[in-house]
């Protein structure tokens, strides 16, 4: 199944007796996120953080926030959705007394990427560039030097033209004595 692609999300949940302001303000550091984008993660509507993506950067998205205290969803594109990090599913947060856009809610899809930022600028996300030698494909196999006779090869003298070749003279016209209009 390494060809699945898998969808974080999150919707305000956070881990049991854990200080609310306190797992903001590491969310928000995280995601190098104002006020206002903090408060949109933490409003309790479930919001798509990156989706396809594979299950190793999926993954770390789910563990950078379980170590801020938050509860993220790994969901794959093709099955159901899954706590991150072992986490206990919380029950939703209670939903507001207005229920005006419930309906309207229903209907649009999840945003994507609602904060605008990519996988390498959370530092658990952060690549590292291999060092100069280093392996990076396994099962290399050798491949036989291939054969070729170059022999009948020329190089063209400097200041040659290349590519244009000298017109032949025209063959003489076909000799038409022979032949003659009848009616």
């Amino acid at each position: 199944m390494s060809d699945d692609f898998f969808e974080v999300a999150f919707s305000g949940q956070v881990v049991d007796a854990a200080d609310l302001d306190n797992i903001k303000a590491r969310v928000g550091k995280m995601f190098n996120a104002d006020d206002a984008k903090i408060a949109q993660l933490f409003s309790g509507k479930r919001i798509v953080i990156k989706k396809n993506i594979d299950r190793a950067t999926a993954d770390k998205y789910g563990n950078a926030f379980s170590k801020a205290g938050a509860i993220a969803e790994v969901k794959s594109m093709a099955a159901a959705i899954s706590p991150v990090a072992d986490a206990e599913k919380l029950p939703e947060p209670a939903k507001q007394a207005d229920n005006s856009d419930a309906e309207t809610d229903n209907l649009t899809p999840p945003k994507t990427n609602p904060l605008g930022i990519t996988g390498d600028q959370i530092d658990d996300l952060a690549a590292t560039i291999a060092p100069v030698g280093s392996v990076m494909q396994d099962n290399i196999k050798a491949v036989d030097v291939p054969n070729y006779d170059l022999s009948g090869l020329d190089v063209a003298p400097v200041g040659s033209q290349l590519g244009a070749s000298k017109k032949e003279a025209d063959p003489p016209p076909p000799d038409t004595a022979g032949l003659s209009m009848a009616d």
